[in-house]
């Protein structure tokens, strides 16, 4: 009787120690990085320039 029921106790602890399972690891998407083309009619980096000074120039020549 004492074997069944040492049998029985390893049983149980055996099983619960497997009880999950393998899970599958989860693999997070590489990032999308999209690249913009500048077109040659795009020059919004040279007009703020541009008018920056057109106005400097304004109030130098209004004094």
């Amino acid at each position: 009787m004492k074997k069944i029921a040492l049998a029985a106790a390893l049983t149980l602890a055996a099983s619960t120690a497997f009880a999950g399972g393998m899970n599958q690891p989860v693999v997070e998407p590489a990032p999308v990085v999209a690249q913009t083309t500048q077109t040659s009619s795009s020059n919004g980096g040279l007009v703020v320039p541009l008018l920056l000074l057109l106005v400097v120039a304004a109030a130098v020549a209004s004094n």
